[in-house]
């Protein structure tokens, strides 16, 4: 890739996070944003995203990285910290050995995904309460939005996906996904270019029948095979109609009535004049 391309990468993933950043309201004047940092091509691109906003943007914030050493056998521990110190960045390396419990508690064969992620978030929450960060940064994009969409549809029976911007269930901690708009490959991509000093998950990475493997192998498919329509379900994330759909929770079907006649014909007359008033200006 020439320097050109580079540039255009760079900008469009910059454009990307800049916009979810401000349609989510997730960076705000004096937030100390605490930035998970695995040593994937995800997080280190949110990581080199925000630091250049933290320099740029019109409000004040300022970024700390947080690595969770999980004692997994053969982790390079000196890689991220010797990165972060040679950009300049503040850090934090939790120590906390989660691999053991999960190799103890999960049988042989079966995903370690759900209690590997429910203990590592609780441990970032934690972090965040200690550092006093008022948000937490994770680093995933577009296509495990849509991976987790299809997820929850086909084996957990509801659909919801990834949410740019929640609040944690105990009500203490945001959490924020910058790169929410941003697609997988320019990530990767933009990780090469970058040759940041990738870490790979032995515990799950490796992992064989992964559910959401599955689910990556098929909008792939799909998007080879009918060019925009993964675009398409991004798009239908953003654009919900509650009442086009059946969650009794969500919309009041049965207490809206129809619109008697004489209220009608107000709003009509209303409309009418307002369009004439607007003709005669």
């Amino acid at each position: 890739m020439n320097q050109y391309s580079f540039n255009k990468l760079q900008k469009r993933i910059r454009r990307d996070a800049g916009k979810a950043i401000m349609d989510f309201n997730m960076i705000e004047n004096g937030d100390l944003v605490m930035v998970c940092l695995s040593g994937g091509a995800d997080s280190y691109t949110m990581l080199d995203t925000l630091v250049y906003f933290s320099k740029i943007a019109p409000v004040d914030f300022k970024v700390v990285a947080v690595n969770l050493d999980q004692k997994q056998p053969g982790f390079p521990a000196d890689v991220l910290p010797t990165y972060l110190k040679k950009i300049g960045v503040d850090f934090k390396i939790v120590e906390q050995d989660t691999y053991s419990v999960v190799k103890e508690k999960i049988p042989e064969g079966k995903t370690t995904c759900s209690l590997c992620s429910r203990m590592r978030r609780g441990i970032l929450y934690k972090t965040a309460n200690e550092l006093g960060a008022s948000k937490i940064a994770l680093g995933h994009h577009r296509d495990d939005i849509l991976e987790t969409l299809l997820l929850n549809l086909f084996y957990g029976g509801s659909l919801k996906a990834m949410p740019p911007r929640l609040r944690s269930d105990e009500g203490n901690n945001i959490v924020i996904r910058p790169l929410a708009y941003c697609v997988e490959k320019d990530i990767k991509q933009y990780s090469q270019m970058m040759q940041f000093p990738i870490i790979p998950c032995n515990l799950c990475g490796s992992q064989p029948n992964l559910q959401r493997q599955v689910m990556k192998e098929l909008l792939g498919k799909w998007s080879k095979e009918n060019p925009g329509r993964v675009e398409s379900m991004f798009r239908a994330v953003c654009n919900v109609s509650p009442s086009h759909l059946l969650d009794r929770e969500l919309f009041d079907f049965t207490n809206f009535k129809p619109k008697n006649k004489q209220s009608y014909e107000t709003e009509f007359i209303v409309k009418q004049e307002a369009e004439n008033i607007i003709f005669i200006d």
